[in-house]
């Protein structure tokens, strides 16, 4: 069978270069695989290949490439026979830590202070919206069992599922399982901390024995795998209840998955933005407590600034992908999507640190403690003025932001981002996505995904074929100089704060900083959202001051009316 499709000349030739075909192919184990002919490699193909590029050659140097470029192109045939699966590694680590880099914590702690005594009324849809900490002194005081809890939520995600689409499957026979024992171990007084017995939603590109992790798209929406993401298991140890698996935008893109579009609980006219869908949107609906997100270019800041809920991106190299879907081996980061920070942070502590299995990982103190004190006198914060000047949507609440930070005592400092070439450096992660689902564009298969215009996910991972290997490379060092750069900038202030959509999203998903996203005010019914971005690996005071700025405001607090 022979699939036909028009490309232009020059992609025809360097697809003869690099031994792929998007206009012929053929059968292969019930698949349309990519083939091209072994058609001989000649100067004029290099001529009109180097265009691609932007590189130009003589004649006479192109005709000395010749033999290494068949021998190349053979090299590459050998390499796609590995059929490697997504979950195989390179063999480098991105590293964001700058050369003397001094980690902000200097020791481990972890402390929250006692909320007030919580009473239990019996009306069940007064939890909806609880914090953790809420739930969980409910819980330990033996007001309400997990079992009861973990059926409400459950009954909540069914109830509003088929107008928001926000889940993919419900774990319900192991959540009950989790339950069960939660409740046994409480009455027995082996209390095992604040996420004990609390249920909870899990991005569905991280992996869970017995059920499906579709990763949001077609090709994989049967798929199983053999083993429970390191996150899973780490808050499941912790005592929480894994309840379901959420939407995302199809392979981490958007909010369009194989069953539909994810919808913001506020207006469901709008989508939930993405690619963190569905944890964003059962959150801001009240259907699960906290859920985990993950961020490679947004995907954390954008839909908990859609959804209004708070959300944290750690720092790259905090948290273990292991179980994880990879999109790009040098930027994914894995995060709580929640009510409030104190609520983000009790997750980030549960969930970081080394696993043995992700040599990313960086070991590193993480220092929290609850702060009431409403004050934050003595602390620097940068803000990016340029950023502030843009005219926006949300504009007159990020003004907002700044002066209730000077009313708490902060000390407001002028901020620029480093100039470099962001857009450029972005190729590291389209290279990556390429490589990791190389056996999805070489079957094909990608023409099974729902989205399939010039800027969605499969076109994308076409074209990340033609990027050159010493271009991709050359990113990467450009990434060296923002990590040095940007800590030079960052040094003698605590955070720097930015409108949640800006040129800030862009460069620290490059850098590997940590940020807190936050609903900052109201534009027309719907939350707008405030980012603090903190110091690598210092996520401990970032937290305590988007914590103090949250609870001065009180935006977090409010709820979409579900009228629908």
């Amino acid at each position: 069978m022979i699939k036909q499709r028009k490309y232009i000349k020059l992609i025809s030739i360097r697809n003869s270069i690099i031994g792929l075909s998007c206009i012929s192919s053929f059968f292969l184990g019930g698949f349309i695989t990519r083939h091209i002919d072994e058609e001989k490699i000649t100067i004029s193909m290099v001529r009109e290949a180097q265009k691609i590029i932007g590189l130009e050659f003589t004649d006479a140097e192109a005709d000395s490439m010749l033999e290494t470029l068949e021998t190349r192109r053979k090299n590459y045939a050998e390499l796609r026979k590995l059929n490697m699966p997504n979950s195989v590694v390179p063999s480098s680590n991105f590293n964001p830590l700058p050369v003397g880099y001094k980690f902000p914590d200097k020791v481990n702690g972890f402390k929250i202070a006692a909320g007030p005594a919580a009473k239990f009324t019996g009306n069940k849809d007064e939890l909806a919206f609880s914090t953790i900490t809420q739930l969980a002194e409910l819980l330990r005081t033996r007001q309400i069992s997990s079992v009861e809890l973990t059926q409400y939520f459950i009954d909540r995600l069914k109830k509003y599922d088929p107008i928001l689409q926000h889940t993919i499957t419900i774990t319900e026979q192991r959540a009950m399982v989790q339950a069960r024992k939660a409740d046994g171990e409480i009455a027995a007084g082996k209390y095992r901390g604040v996420l004990h017995g609390i249920p909870f939603g899990a991005k569905d590109l991280l992996a869970t024995k017995d059920y499906k992790t579709t990763w949001g798209s077609v090709p994989y929406k049967e798929q199983m795998i053999n083993a429970d993401a390191t996150v899973i298991t780490r808050l499941e140890s912790a005592g929480a209840v894994l309840i379901a698996k959420m939407t995302l935008g199809e392979l981490a893109q958007g909010d369009v998955w194989f069953g539909g579009k994810t919808k913001n609980p506020w207006d469901i006219k709008r989508g939930s933005s993405g690619s963190s869908a569905g944890s964003a949107s059962a959150v801001a609906s009240g259907c699960l407590p906290f859920a985990i997100g993950s961020e490679t270019y947004g995907s954390i800041v954008s839909p908990s600034g859609e959804c209004g809920t708070t959300g944290l991106r750690p720092t790259f190299g905090r948290i273990s992908k292991y179980g994880a879907m990879a999109l790009s081996w040098s930027m994914d980061k894995i995060g709580p999507i929640a009510r409030n920070v104190e609520d983000c942070a009790i997750v980030f502590n549960a969930i970081q640190g080394p696993d043995g299995k992700d040599l990313s990982v960086i070991p590193a103190p993480f220092n929290y403690t609850t702060t009431n004190s409403g004050s934050l006198k003595g602390v620097r914060i940068g803000f990016i003025k340029t950023e502030f000047a843009k005219r926006n949507a949300n504009s007159a609440n990020d003004s907002l932001t700044l002066l209730k930070l000077t009313q708490l005592g902060a000390e407001l400092v002028p901020f620029e981002l480093p100039v470099l070439p962001y857009v450029e450096m972005s190729i590291a992660l389209s290279a990556e996505a390429g490589a990791a689902f190389d056996e999805l564009t070489l079957t094909n298969r990608e023409d099974l995904m729902v989205l399939q215009n010039k800027s969605s996910r499969p076109n994308a991972l076409r074209a990340s074929r033609f990027i050159p290997a010493v271009e991709y490379i050359q990113a990467s060092r450009a990434r060296t100089l923002l990590i040095e750069q940007l800590n030079e900038k960052m040094k003698g202030i605590d955070v720097f704060i930015a409108p949640a959509f800006g040129l800030n999203l862009r460069v620290t998903n490059l850098s590997g900083h940590p940020c807190v996203v936050l609903p900052n005010g109201f534009r027309n019914g719907l939350p707008g959202s405030i980012t603090f971005t903190g110091q690598l690996f210092g996520e401990g005071k970032l937290l305590q001051i988007a914590r103090t700025y949250q609870i001065a405001t009180g935006f977090n607090d409010k709820h979409p009316a579900l009228n629908f």
